[in-house]
């Protein structure tokens, strides 16, 4: 039998042992991956994971409450699961206080999405990898198969998401322990992309071994390669483009919603879920368009909405998730050419990655964080140097407004690469950037 055969009759069965007053929501997360971990240029570790989890949420009289239990695939098992979860729910709501805000399944939408990929094979990922490695200290993480997402109600709608993913985060280390970091993701392998990436991080780890240059505190025109740009745009998801953060006042892009800032015409975002890495589907079964506007030439379009924002606060929902946060994220290009960077950023620093990033004032958009992995000093359009680590400390009106020179004309896909309970699904297609003045504290 397989998977979507099973949740189907999981979810047959739930709505036979429901009772009139009750509604429920059913969320399948599954996976059949492999992960292989590398450690100086060898094989630690490695395995198949094949797993499934199912979280049933009840409804009844304004309360919720919700359990999760594995999805095995045994009819008998699951179903015995899923009643007992449902019994236990039962219960549990006459002790829990009202939820003035709770949101109920309603439509009927339905949607079935299959994302075939071209993945390694399992027994030529370690050889794939390892023949471009030598005998440098090769240190990172393979990670790659079918992940599925499913949603259920009772109202009726029903979703089925797979994708093919994989992603290789790695590192390249030399003897004194300095690192060039590189990730590498997708749904169809590319051994030309992975060669191309990897003589560039050898290339990179050359230039670390030059004596370190040491900069005092100040601003310096910077050039961010799209993992750093990818880190800087995190940020937003962190009380940023939520609604419900920007109408209880926390929001770090509230200036900019009252137009007491702006930023640049050059910085357009976009949530885009057309490249099937995400499932377009949130906890209640919406569906979100297939490209959301965010920021359109520096104004601030949408925010994210959740049904359950929107009933709080009078607004019209656009299907985020329950959190609000970014899933699919795009940043739009600009002009500025792979072989125009050093020479348009001539005098200053290239960044490849940033770490600890934090708001250090969010009502004013400011960040702080610090420079890390392969990052050089530049002078008239040379590398130059290896430098000590930086803090930064900076405003994103000030990075992604005036002092934003431009975007590259070329997108990386930086992946989400958590794997805490199940491997996590999206990431952000991002340009590399080049600012003016930006502020380093330490």
């Amino acid at each position: 039998m397989t998977l979507e055969n099973s949740f189907n009759q999981l979810i047959e069965t739930l709505l036979i042992q429901k009772t009139a007053t009750e509604q429920f929501t059913l969320i399948l997360s599954s996976e059949h991956s492999q992960f292989t971990r590398f450690n100086h240029g060898k094989v630690r570790q490695t395995g198949v994971v094949a797993d499934g989890s199912i979280e049933l949420t009840l409804m009844e009289n304004q309360r919720r409450s919700f359990r999760c239990f594995p999805l095995t695939g045994n009819r008998e098992i699951d179903s015995l699961a899923a009643y007992t979860a449902l019994l236990e729910l039962r219960e549990e709501l006459k002790v829990l206080p009202l939820d003035p805000h709770l949101v109920l399944p309603s439509g009927n939408n339905i949607s079935r999405e299959v994302n075939s990929g071209q993945l390694l094979p399992p027994d030529s990922v370690v050889q794939t990898i390892l023949a471009q490695v030598g005998e440098l200290d090769f240190t990172g993480l393979y990670a790659g198969g079918l992940v599925i997402k499913g949603y259920a109600d009772s109202q009726g709608q029903k979703h089925w998401f797979t994708t093919d993913t994989f992603t290789l985060d790695y590192s390249l280390f030399d003897t004194r322990g300095q690192a060039v970091k590189v990730i590498l993701a997708g749904s169809h392998w590319d051994e030309s992309a992975y060669i191309a990436k990897m003589n560039a991080a050898k290339t990179q780890l050359e230039l670390l071994s030059r004596p370190a240059k040491q900069l005092t505190p100040g601003q310096y025109k910077t050039y961010f390669a799209p993992a750093a740009v990818a880190d800087l745009l995190d940020m937003l998801s962190w009380s940023a483009v939520s609604e419900a953060d920007l109408q209880q006042g926390s929001s770090a892009l509230a200036m900019l919603s009252r137009q007491e800032k702006q930023l640049s015409p050059k910085f357009t975002l976009k949530e885009n879920f057309q490249q099937g890495f995400v499932p377009r589907f949130n906890q209640l079964g919406e569906m979100v368009a297939p490209e959301l506007p965010i920021i359109t030439q520096g104004v601030l379009v949408n925010t994210l909405v959740n049904s359950r924002t929107a009933k709080e606060y009078g607004k019209i929902a656009n299907g985020a998730n329950s959190s609000e946060t970014l899933r699919s994220p795009h940043i739009s290009p600009g002009n500025l050419g792979v072989d125009e960077i050093l020479r348009r950023l001539d005098t200053g620093l290239y960044i490849s990655n940033l770490h600890y990033l934090n708001w250090s004032d969010r009502p004013t958009g400011r960040i702080t964080g610090m420079t890390r992995y392969a990052c050089f000093w530049v002078e008239n359009g040379e590398i130059i140097a290896p430098i000590e680590n930086l803090r930064f400390d900076e405003t994103l009106y000030r990075f992604w407004g005036d002092n934003l020179v431009d975007f590259t004309n070329f997108q990386e896909f930086i992946p989400n690469v958590g794997t805490y309970e199940s491997r996590q699904l999206g990431g952000s297609l991002v340009p590399g950037m080049l600012v003016n003045d930006f502020t380093y504290t330490l």
